[in-house]
């Protein structure tokens, strides 16, 4: 089943008084429960594509999906809140709040929602950093604590609000390769066990490897679209 789409995507950026295309008539459909790469050189357009799909960025020209909703058509506001309610974001530099513990890292999207009360709340972050493997950690903070287990309370605070798609930018790059192979491992086991739809913007051959769908881009344009 289609959770999200692009049809006939163009997007062009300027750069002065040049216009630079980032994609050029990208089609492509996203399915639930798809373990995905969007893999490229810089340059590609598979980070345009990633925030686009994360109504971040509205195309230039042509139609994206999320779910149902046409979001190119929306207004700010209407995107953040699809953005709020349907999507989870994982970056390569975690982006936690410093001074915030990895509880409450992964309790604040749940206070945006205003969803639940404290003890609610509590047990939903205590369950999502368990999954991820870092419940003794609930009371650290980011500089408390090595780059992995930072990018598991990211994770958290993306599964936290059970959303239907999570976007991954490069989610391996600031890790090194034994960690981040074991972070990928247990997004595929997120992925599998709550049918969560992963799409990762990536370089990395790894991140390609773990992938169950692997699209790859050039010169903004889907090249080839192959799957396990």
């Amino acid at each position: 089943m289609p959770i999200a789409t692009m049809e006939d995507v163009i997007k062009n950026y300027k750069v002065g008084k040049i216009e630079v295309p980032a994609l050029r008539g990208v089609s492509l459909t996203i399915e639930e429960g798809d373990f995905l790469s969007i893999a490229g050189p810089s340059g590609s357009g598979k980070t345009t594509m990633l925030n686009l799909f994360g109504c971040l960025d509205k195309p230039t020209e042509g139609r994206v999906y999320v779910g149902e909703q046409n979001v190119a058509r929306m207004s700010p506001n209407q995107l953040a809140d699809v953005r709020n309610k349907n999507l989870g974001f994982i970056f390569q530099t975690f982006n936690l709040v410093p001074v915030l513990s990895a509880f409450e890292n992964v309790e604040f999207p749940l206070i945006l929602l205003k969803e639940g009360n404290s003890r609610e709340r509590k047990t939903k972050v205590l369950n999502a950093l368990a999954d991820v493997g870092i419940a003794d950690l609930s009371d650290r903070r980011p500089f408390e604590m090595s780059g992995g287990q930072q990018q598991r309370v990211a994770i958290a605070r993306a599964l936290v609000k059970n959303p239907k798609i999570v976007l991954a930018d490069e989610p391996t790059a600031n890790l090194d390769s034994v960690t981040g192979e074991g972070i990928l491992k247990l997004m595929l086991e997120m992925n599998k066990k709550t049918k969560t739809t992963f799409i990762f913007s990536t370089h990395d051959p790894m991140v390609m490897d773990y992938a169950t769908r692997l699209v790859k881009v050039h010169d903004g344009k889907v090249m080839s679209d192959e799957r396990d």
